[in-house]
């Protein structure tokens, strides 16, 4: 029976629909994270009865047709790039990002990845690195010596020195003319794609590209309430499907029965 294999692409679709509203819910404490959202599409369709076709010598036509789905499928598992709410940290290598940008990160491999994720640190030589000790670009080395650093709205990086006010370098961030099409590889990290476009690199504040905030970090942008709702949905068209498949069970044992 057609319906047992229609219904069971339904729970399919809501298994992984689940799948990532918990992904989202296990990343609601993850700085700069951004929320994902599956997205479904019909599957292909049996006409039983063509739409349009004659139905006399007199010109008449079928108004609307027969038409039997087959299901649905996943389509996308879309990112939502929304802004996340800034956090105070106290922590004066601690960057968020207010509006559009990413910062530019160097890979062990050589490849630039990019991130909104402005939890920054200090290697051994003064250079910042995110936590997992790679380069922060432009490369930009702070002296042990060095105090009261501070990090502008602009992306400049100064502080003191032997009394002395002191520039050590300028951030830059990357933004993209899809940025949902960069390609997400985990460790808060994201990957240029053919889809998202070339970087197109500037600095803070300059254009539409966002604004620093010093001492500050991007929270996720997962709402709860939002993904509970959503999960509740989920589940109840999960059973609802899972009905179908014990209905349409049901209706082959009957008619087997009377075999």
């Amino acid at each position: 029976m057609r319906a047992l294999h229609i219904a069971a692409t339904g729970m399919k679709a809501q298994e992984l629909n689940v799948e990532v509203i918990s992904n989202n819910l296990a990343n609601m404490r993850t700085t700069g994270y951004k929320r994902q959202r599956a997205e479904f599409q019909d599957l292909l369709y049996q006409n039983l009865r063509r739409v349009g076709s004659d139905t006399s010598t007199a010109g008449t036509l079928v108004p609307t047709g027969v038409q039997l789905g087959s299901g649905v499928r996943t389509a996308a598992t879309s990112r939502i790039m929304s802004q996340g709410t800034p956090e105070l940290t106290e922590k004066e290598t601690d960057i968020a990002i207010k509006g559009e940008g990413f910062f530019q990160i160097d890979l062990p491999d050589g490849t630039t990845a990019y991130t909104r994720d402005g939890s920054f640190e200090l290697d051994s030589t003064g250079q910042l690195v995110t936590v997992d000790g790679y380069t922060v670009q432009p490369g930009i080395t702070i002296p042990d010596t060095a105090l009261d650093i501070t990090i502008n709205t602009e992306g400049t990086v100064q502080g003191t020195v032997n009394g002395t006010n002191t520039t050590f370098g300028q951030l830059q961030l990357a933004r993209f003319t899809n940025k949902g099409g960069l390609q997400a590889i985990g460790d808060n990290l994201f990957l240029e794609t053919e889809a998202s476009g070339a970087p197109i690199v500037s600095t803070p504040g300059d254009g539409s590209t966002g604004t620093l905030l010093q001492n500050y970090l991007e929270a996720a942008n997962v709402e709860a309430v939002t993904e509970i709702s959503d999960l509740i949905s989920a589940q109840r068209a999960y059973e609802m499907n899972s009905k179908v498949i014990q209905a349409a069970d049901e209706m082959m044992q009957t008619s087997s029965q009377l075999r």
